[in-house]
């Protein structure tokens, strides 16, 4: 609990649902950063020697997708068609 800066006393205080909602949340965005920085082609390189890299990312980019953090349009036909 100490990513979430949460005290022994406030996970005393908190309800199940409260923790558990908090959990998710930080397991959510270590999902979805896990990968920020690197490209596909970063992501193809490292897949090479850990072929468990491509399956990892590929759960990243589920979850964007699920969230709306896709890529931006490039072109005004590309956002009015969202």
């Amino acid at each position: 609990m100490k990513d979430l800066g949460i005290s022994y006393t406030e996970i005393k205080e908190s309800s199940r649902e409260e923790l558990i909602a908090l959990i998710t949340g930080l397991s959510n965005y270590n999902i979805l950063h896990a990968f920020d920085g690197y490209s596909d082609k970063d992501i193809n390189e490292m897949a090479k020697n850990k072929p468990h890299v491509r399956s990892d990312y590929a759960k990243t980019q589920a979850l964007k997708a699920k969230y709306g953090f896709g890529k931006p349009p490039t072109s005004f036909k590309e956002l009015l068609n969202k």
